[in-house]
């Protein structure tokens, strides 16, 4: 059971408490009861603030990822995917993980320049630079701010390794960048794609592109040679599990090499989301859902434990395993060799005012 097409992903705007941060109260002015006088909420309208962050390549020291630094121009993303693991980042603004991670957004214009700083430093060891491993580098506001773009023409420049995880086909706005450096072996894409039914994409990721744009996405790189691969992420049991050779037989189709996929997971204060979610557009089914979700999680909603929190346990995590590895040799979609980008091209900027040599 899908309803009509929400405007955003989360029911709530739940705050956070797991960083001490006090809950918000209502202060007694208008707002408080505009919707008992207005009879309806107010729409919701994204609005963007500019942040001057004095860095812009993060530290990534968990064991069980395959990259250890990333750059995110932006905070907080407006696709409003319901499971995403980034909503608790929004903590950190005193703001909810819920509504405001997906209509309160941060954006960094200094990233290109803070990027050019930070690869001129006297000792920069060149390694890959992952962006969409927090929140979606094409997300719609990068239309307007451009800041993505910015730090690939850095890159470029550069001859700097680059990965990139998106669910927007706005990427191939920037081919004219990512196709030269794939001749290089500089750049790869991964697109998500979690579901093919508009209906239920839509529901679980309101305003991220149709699944058959991210498909004609993944065919526009391909056909202009840039590896590109599909991420199934997250399965979500009992909604769109049943979907996962299906979205990997398309996906063939238009030219990814290798496809990827885990199992949803459900940190802190995402798991509350969810429930809410669950029980606003799939009440049918929310119970069976969240019962699959703690068997693959070790009886939690959550498993935060590195190693395992990527692959869940038990027969449903064992059967998703293997109907995926199945299907990845059906569809020749095993070649993860080719997400591996060289680091030996790269040249430093030079000078203070960044030029390059």
């Amino acid at each position: 059971m899908v309803k009509n097409r929400p405007v955003r992903g989360a029911t709530l705007n739940r705050d956070s408490t797991r960083f001490n941060l006090p809950e918000r109260e209502a202060d007694g002015d208008w707002r408080d009861v505009r919707e008992e006088v207005d009879g309806a909420p107010p729409p919701l309208r994204t609005t963007v603030t500019v942040e001057r962050p004095k860095t812009i390549i993060s530290e990534n020291r968990s064991p069980d990822l395959p990259f250890d630094r990333s750059v995110n121009p932006y905070r907080g993303c407006e696709h409003g995917c319901i499971y995403c693991f980034a909503r608790p980042s929004h903590a950190y603004h005193d703001l909810s993980p819920g509504l405001d991670f997906e209509t309160r957004l941060f954006a960094k214009p200094d990233a290109p320049e803070l990027l050019r700083a930070e690869l001129s430093k006297r000792g920069y060891v060149c390694r890959p630079i992952a962006f969409g491993t927090n929140t979606d580098p094409y997300q719609p506001i990068e239309a307007k701010w451009r800041i993505t773009r910015g730090c690939l023409e850095v890159l470029s420049l550069c001859d700097h390794p680059v990965t990139i995880t998106t669910k927007s086909n706005r990427v191939v706005r920037d081919l004219d960048l990512l196709a030269p450096m794939a001749a290089k072996k500089l750049a790869a894409v991964m697109v998500s794609v979690t579901s093919l039914d508009p209906k239920v994409a839509m529901t679980v990721e309101p305003r991220a592109p149709h699944p058959e744009r991210r498909l004609a996405a993944i065919r526009a790189l391909s056909e202009a040679g840039v590896p590109v691969f599909v991420s199934l992420s997250p399965v979500i049991p009992a909604i769109t599990d049943h979907e996962m050779e299906h979205i990997m037989e398309r996906a063939a189709e238009a030219g990814a090499r290798a496809a990827f996929f885990l199992p949803v997971r459900l940190p802190f204060e995402v798991a509350p989301l969810f429930r809410a979610w669950l029980d606003e557009h799939f009440p049918d089914r929310a119970g069976k859902v969240m019962a699959t979700i703690r068997s693959l999680r070790g009886g939690r909603d959550n498993d935060p434990n590195f190693h395992t929190r990527f692959k869940g346990e038990g027969p449903w995590a064992e059967l998703l395993r293997t109907r995926f590895h199945i299907a990845a040799k059906r569809y020749g979609l095993d070649r993860r060799d080719d997400f591996r980008v060289r680091t030996d091209l790269f040249r430093p900027p030079a000078g203070p005012q960044g030029e390059l040599f």
